[in-house]
């Protein structure tokens, strides 16, 4: 901060205090530097506030007003279940939100990260401004950390309203919908129209690709297909959205599919196309930091961009817009400022997950991939409804799926769709990042009766010695 004549210089200043962000301040500040974070908003950034976090205690509000109502299979009855959505979001925001900013908060505070509330405006490759409502002050730093996140796309003929929303929107509503239209079917989209159909919402999904969920193998998307059937959502692919006309208290959305056009009404339009870095308006230009054609900006294995003192992080570079891989760059960008030249990032073993029903959960390559990449190799495939815990949870359609070398078993990756999955991949994860073998899997002793012993089974199956199939 400029001080009369003299500026005090931070050794290292974080732009963002998502989880890539606030991430990079904790460790940076471990290794020894003089740490400041820059937060325009609220910490924790969009995953903690109206992103990651949020959307998982709103599933989760769903299945278990979902589940007492559809609990007859166990034997249990229950009647006039309601839901006091105002209690529901009150919940999320206070107990969940709210425990983990504030936890956030804390932990910068204990590793002596000084938090800088304002809007951050480079200045040159070595100072940036820090403008808030009162005033503004200058700083200089030896070296920046760019964690800005994304924001939502507004796509044309769909302007954010109350009526047309993004996912901010979607999470904050203080009454389930009736109706509700959902653009884009991507993680974002599956996931909260899953949500709302748990609450009994009429969900209408418009897909612009032949597929929800793209980004997973087609027999995976299928399970999610069929819950979402069985639930009354109507999937409508390679439809590409028109118009959403707004009339008093109803949304009308026009698409066209197969080039006729359709329209469809409901209370609330969600529009999920995807995310647009935050890396405008800030002054890149002015301290010489390159920016890619769609707003990513390009960095090397560290983190570093084209000025060597300014590294940039997860959803502000290219990659998968992932929360777990923000938080990883920043480990190895903060690693990198404090002189570590073997930091560098390996993304082999980065897992990708949606929580969905069932969730689906994919790390390293698919039987495709690992062909394309000249691997030979094989898959095999152990059905969760072999499995005495899935049977328990009445939760017995997925699978998990390994891929290993055909020579000596080498884990190159893995699938997981069904229950909990979203934790049963990280078992999978650790092996493909030590280079385990499906014997070092099969002969780790598995808790029974548990979901992890699928992956047991299904390392097992790889080497062609399976018990339970």
């Amino acid at each position: 901060m400029v001080v009369g004549d003299f500026a005090v210089e931070l050794d290292t200043v974080v732009i963002g205090s998502g989880p890539g962000g606030y991430v990079a301040a904790i460790r940076a500040s471990q290794l020894g530097q003089k740490v400041a974070i820059i937060e325009r908003d609220a910490i924790g950034g969009t995953c903690l506030n109206v992103g990651c976090i949020p959307s998982k205690a709103l599933i989760n509000a769903g299945h278990v007003y979902h589940n007492a109502k559809h609990g007859d299979f166990f034997g249990v009855h229950t009647q006039d279940i309601t839901v006091d959505f105002k209690r529901t979001q009150q919940w999320k925001d206070q107990e969940v939100v709210g425990k983990l900013t504030g936890g956030v908060s804390m932990l910068l505070k204990k590793n002596k990260v000084e938090i800088l509330k304002g809007e951050a405006f480079f200045v040159d490759d070595h100072t940036l401004r820090v403008i808030h409502e009162e005033a503004a002050e200058t700083y200089s730093f030896k070296h920046a950390i760019i964690a800005t996140g994304s924001r939502p796309i507004e796509i044309p003929g769909f302007k954010f309203s109350d009526r047309v929303l993004d996912s901010t929107g979607a999470l904050a509503l203080t009454e389930i919908p009736k109706e509700m239209v959902v653009i884009g079917g991507g993680y974002i989209g599956s996931e909260l129209a899953g949500a709302f159909a748990n609450f009994g919402t009429k969900i209408t999904i418009l897909e612009g690709s032949a597929q929800i969920i793209p980004n997973f193998e087609k027999d995976m998307v299928k399970l999610v297909e069929n819950e979402f059937k069985n639930k009354g959502v109507d999937i409508i692919t390679n439809a590409m959205a028109k118009e959403a006309v707004i009339n008093g208290d109803r949304v009308s959305v026009t698409y066209e599919v197969g080039g006729k056009t359709h329209t469809v009404e409901a209370d609330y339009c969600l529009v999920t196309v995807g995310r647009r870095p935050n890396t405008d308006e800030m002054g890149l230009e002015q301290a010489g930091v390159k920016v890619g054609a769609r707003g990513l900006i390009e960095v090397d294995q560290q983190g570093r961009t084209n000025v060597k003192n300014i590294f940039a992080i997860g959803d502000a570079v290219p990659g998968p817009a992932l929360a777990h891989k923000a938080s990883y760059e920043a480990k190895v960008a903060a690693a990198a400022i404090a002189g570590d030249q073997a930091s560098v990032v390996d993304y082999i073993a980065l897992p990708a997950v949606c929580f969905t029903d069932p969730e689906l959960a994919s790390v390293g390559h698919t039987l495709a991939s690992a062909k394309e990449a000249g691997l030979k190799v094989k898959a095999a495939k152990f059905p969760f409804g072999a499995n005495g815990r899935a049977l328990s949870l009445n939760a017995t359609d997925g699978f998990v799926r390994l891929i290993s070398t055909e020579e000596d078993h080498i884990l190159v990756g893995a699938q997981v769709a069904g229950a909990n999955a979203s934790d049963v991949i990280a078992e999978l994860t650790l092996a493909i990042e030590s280079g385990m073998n499906a014997e070092d899997i099969a002969l780790t002793i598995h808790s029974h009766p548990s979901l992890a012993e699928v992956t047991m089974d299904a390392a097992e199956l790889a080497l062609d010695m399976p018990i339970h199939l």
